[in-house]
């Protein structure tokens, strides 16, 4: 059975589901041991197809209405209104937004932030993945957009950051901390020196937060987890990366308009 953590702003909502699936309650094996839901990795199809459709079933919808998008590390909001015509052929895009019921949305992580939406008022969800790139490019604000398009309200709106790589494990270079006061000086609180000397590490969590708290989105919460520190039930990217290991499986944060 697929193992998912709750959002407290999303749970509980009249016709709307969700859940931050961790790599715990699927079929495949080490080093995508048990639920990696990412087509893009090296694992076994069937392996990947099955555990999507126990994503999928947990949620209480047919395996081809769970959705996600090509993701490309941008700030491209997908509307969509049916499932993929041609699920080989997924549309490009780091976000996907719906007001149709019965379909799940879906963003693939390894580290990233998946931020998964609700206003249950005009009944319209949306789900993003939002890297650093994506998050500074302006994911979050597109989906947003995207989801007023179709009636929503951002003063309504509910959005929750799952797991994502902590400040603790996430060290990066000056050049990287350059990209973000280039753009904007006070970004400069995303980012903490250990110690004198030391590489510089960012908190994408909060500068998720930050950026939807910005926007006026009403009700923002983070769960708090970091993937690279929760080896157990999380894949993260740069853990697999330090290891020096091939391939590395990703989970999947999803949402059903019911």
């Amino acid at each position: 059975m697929a193992v998912s953590l709750k959002a407290t702003n999303l749970d509980g909502l009249s016709g709307i589901g969700h859940g931050f699936f961790t790599r715990r309650g699927g079929v495949s094996t080490a080093p995508y041991a048990t639920l990696n839901c990412g087509p893009g990795s090296k694992d076994r199809r069937e392996h990947v197809t099955e555990n999507r459709a126990r994503v999928a079933t947990s949620l209480g919808v047919a395996p081809d209405r769970l959705l996600t998008g090509n993701q490309i590390h941008s700030a491209i909001a997908v509307p969509v209104a049916a499932p993929w015509a041609d699920p080989e052929h997924r549309p490009q895009g780091d976000a996907l937004v719906t007001a149709t019921p019965g379909l799940v949305l879906g963003v693939l992580t390894a580290d990233c932030a998946p931020v998964l939406f609700a206003d249950p008022e005009a009944r319209v969800i949306g789900a993003a993945h939002a890297g650093w790139k994506g998050a500074l490019a302006g994911i979050l604000e597109s989906t947003i957009t995207a989801m007023e398009a179709l009636g929503a309200r951002r003063s309504r709106m509910r959005a929750a950051i799952g797991p994502t790589i902590g400040r603790a494990a996430y060290e990066v270079g000056d050049d990287f901390r350059q990209t973000f006061l280039t753009r904007d000086l006070d970004f400069a609180r995303f980012f903490h020196l250990p110690a004198t000397g030391a590489r510089p590490h960012f908190d994408l969590p909060a500068f998720t937060a930050a950026r939807l708290t910005a926007a006026a989105v009403g009700f923002v919460e983070d769960l708090g987890r970091c993937t690279y520190e929760g080896e157990s039930d999380f894949f993260s990217f740069r853990r697999v990366t330090h290891r020096h290991e091939a391939d590395y499986g990703r989970q999947i944060s999803a949402i059903v308009l019911e």
